[in-house]
């Protein structure tokens, strides 16, 4: 990685902004890599891009918005849950300029900041923060310091990193930079550290509700079953890196919490929430958790999805959209875990309970 800040580099990464009704009750802001990109890609010179078909196939216009998915990705169907529209790429260029995106969205906004690669050309994580508060600056021109410091601490804040620092840094080949420096469960570790600094820069920004997610089961995505899986079952050594690498976060999350005071963050274990459907696909209405519904090669895991790629005719029956990336109904499933899971996939508490909870200050 060219950067020596690990957690810097994920997939794809999302600033993003979305309009809130009048009646809605707070702004949401969205940190991270492809997961959660809703468009930032468009406006990136890089070859991780989600603007041209089949992405999309599923989405409302039938085209592609550069969500890595068929249709809608996490921070939609969380948008949805708000009762807000989708989160707004902050890139987009229509969206910027004279303020007038500002004007047409406040008071409050759903913003989107993601987008992360190892490449100079992507949105670290630490460019987004950057963002985020270039944002915050032209919020108070318009309306007001205090009342930009309201918004931002009453906003609803989700942030996906790691999956990336170990796919495309630790992983990506047989020696790496990474590799050498670290055994997988000091790399873990080291990540983690990084996070926690990520996190409280988020805080120091005025975030007060953040929802904090780590990784899925890297092993078993179709990309690392058609590079490293021999016999169908998930990749052993990418699986145990998720494995050390999200109790860690729980952890450092409970104690972060603890030092500042209040339950501010909370833990998305993503790795849970997906295992189920991975394991069991059928109990969710899945034929198959294996292969990706857009792609080629085995598991249909190899290269990007593109028009030449093999397409699944129902994507509502794969729990993989490409080589890395849910399908919508996946998505549909780990939100609905995100509102109202148990503490096993949501520590210390559910969205549903934030939201009832922050209803009554």
């Amino acid at each position: 990685m060219s950067s020596p800040i690990a957690i810097l580099a994920v997939f794809v990464a999302t600033v993003a902004v979305a309009v809130l009704p009048a009646e809605a009750a707070r702004a949401f802001f969205v940190f991270g890599d492809s997961l959660v990109d809703n468009g930032n890609n468009n406006y990136l010179v890089t070859t991780a891009r989600a603007d041209s078909p089949p992405y999309g196939i599923d989405y409302p216009t039938r085209r592609p918005t550069g969500r890595f998915s068929n249709g809608y990705n996490i921070p939609d169907l969380i948008s949805q849950a708000l009762g807000a529209e989708s989160t707004l790429a902050y890139l987009n260029p229509e969206l910027r300029g004279r303020n007038c995106w500002l004007e047409q969205t406040l008071p409050l906004q759903e913003l989107e900041f993601s987008m992360i690669q190892d490449s100079a050309s992507i949105i670290r994580i630490f460019q987004q923060l950057a963002l985020f508060q270039q944002y915050q600056s032209r919020v108070s021109a318009l309306i007001g310091e205090e009342e930009t410091i309201k918004l931002v601490n009453g906003a609803l804040v989700l942030i996906t990193l790691g999956g990336n620092d170990f796919v495309n840094n630790y992983f990506l080949t047989p020696i790496t930079v990474r590799r050498l420096q670290f055994n997988l469960q000091d790399y873990s570790k080291y990540l983690v550290s990084e996070y926690k600094k990520i996190l409280m820069r988020l805080y120091d920004l005025g975030a007060r509700r953040v929802l904090v997610t780590g990784t899925g089961p890297l092993g078993c995505v179709p990309a690392e079953l058609a590079t490293r899986s021999t016999n169908g079952q998930c990749a052993a050594e990418p699986q145990r890196a998720a494995a050390i690498f999200n109790p860690l976060l729980v952890q450092m999350i409970g104690a972060l919490n603890q030092e500042i005071g209040s339950n501010i963050f909370v833990a998305v274990n993503a790795m849970e929430m997906q295992n189920d459907f991975i394991t069991n696909p059928q109990a969710f209405g899945f034929i198959t958790s294996k292969v990706a519904c857009c792609g080629q090669g085995p598991y249909n895991g190899v290269g990007l999805c593109t028009v030449l790629s093999n397409l699944c005719p129902n994507r509502d029956v794969y729990a993989f959209w490409d080589p890395f990336h849910p399908t919508e109904r996946a998505n549909r499933f780990i939100v609905r875990t995100i509102l109202t899971g148990s503490d096993k996939y949501m520590y210390p508490m559910n969205l549903s309970t934030i939201m009832a909870l922050d209803s009554k200050t």
